[in-house]
């Protein structure tokens, strides 16, 4: 190899130069670094910047300079509306009926009233009114402590009930 290659590879190896030499490289390296870091540093900081303003330009255009379109406001026109008062005839009212109009069943309502007479009736217990059905299933449901229900299990037997 000549001369020039060598002392070329030994500069990038760095393997014969002097420990000075080597650490002032260095330093000049780290200089140039930091010089572009901040050189970065601050066109990113001046681009943010220049984004944000164009942002809020842009916002306070547009809410300034939105109207509804013609054909819109021709839409929410109003429309006149008339009114006036419905005839006496229209109205409907309720009046309380005149002396010989009262209302009255048909046909004579018939009152029925049990009363507890000596040996008319008794009450039955649970045991006699199961009894009573013979062999139709049903169920004795307690509702409440003075409250029961007869369920048949099957419903036509409740259309016969009491049985004959």
């Amino acid at each position: 190899m000549n001369d020039g290659a060598e002392h070329l590879l030994d500069d990038v190896f760095a393997e014969s130069a002097p420990a000075e030499l080597r650490d002032a490289k260095f330093g000049e390296t780290l200089r140039r670094v930091r010089r572009r870091f901040r050189q970065v540093r601050r066109a990113a900081a001046a681009l943010a910047l220049l984004g944000l303003v164009v942002v809020l330009t842009r916002q306070q255009f547009q809410s300034h300079s939105v109207s509804p379109p013609v054909a819109e406001a021709q839409a929410r026109s109003c429309t006149l509306v008339r009114t006036r008062p419905l005839p006496a005839a229209d109205i409907v009212t309720t009046r309380p009926p005149a002396a010989g109009q009262l209302a009255g069943a048909s046909a004579p309502v018939k009152i029925v009233q049990t009363t507890a007479t000596s040996g008319r009736f008794r009450v039955i217990n649970d045991e006699e009114l199961l009894a009573l059905l013979g062999s139709h299933p049903a169920a004795l449901i307690r509702t409440g402590p003075h409250s029961e229900e007869l369920v048949f299990a099957n419903p036509a037997d409740a259309k016969g009930f009491p049985p004959n």
